[in-house]
């Protein structure tokens, strides 16, 4: 898929299931309410359960969060930073409390994203409860037959991103 098409797609709403710098991720651009209540019927979670992002730049997480930590130490990177919302109605369709985990994973798929100009919905391709995916052979028809897109660059080391709250790695 040309990136051209894959920017496209976004813009249009379309879930994708792409790579990461960890795992494979579940994804949609974050602005559309409609797409992300796709993705959490996808998974089959709860849908008060927040999701996380991938931001389109660093600039655009200054404009909206409070940054308690130095961004460029873990972005680009295998990390999921927690940061408060300026504004605690920001993006409530994918966070509905006071805070939104940020990724900026290290990959090419990730630039791609970065040029549609979009947050774009970042969570692991599994059902609730499940593990997480590492080579699409192993995905669900399922949630195969629920996306339109599947970005496939083979077997991923299958760690997920560590969870960086106030300025402190989290054990998951």
């Amino acid at each position: 898929m040309k990136e051209s098409s894959i920017i496209q797609a976004i813009k249009q709403g379309n879930i994708f299931i792409y790579p990461t710098d960890t795992i494979y991720g579940l994804g949609c651009d974050a602005t559309n309410i409609f797409a992300v209540e796709k993705i959490k019927n996808i998974k089959q979670r709860d849908k008060d359960k927040p999701l996380s992002i991938i931001a389109p730049s660093i600039d655009w997480i200054k404009k909206h969060l409070i940054v308690d930590v130095e961004l460029e130490k873990y972005l680009p990177g295998p990390y999921t930073i927690l940061l408060k919302k300026k504004d605690n109605s920001f993006m409530n369709h994918v966070s509905n409390n006071e805070m939104l985990g940020i990724r900026i994973p290290d990959n090419d798929f990730t630039k791609i994203i970065q040029k549609a100009g979009l947050p774009f919905i970042t969570t692991s391709v599994n059902l609730g409860g499940e593990s997480f995916l590492t080579k699409i052979s192993d995905l669900k028809s399922e949630i195969k037959n629920a996306v339109h897109h599947i970005i496939d660059i083979g077997e991923l080391n299958g760690k997920p991103s560590t969870l960086i709250k106030d300025g402190k790695e989290v054990k998951r």
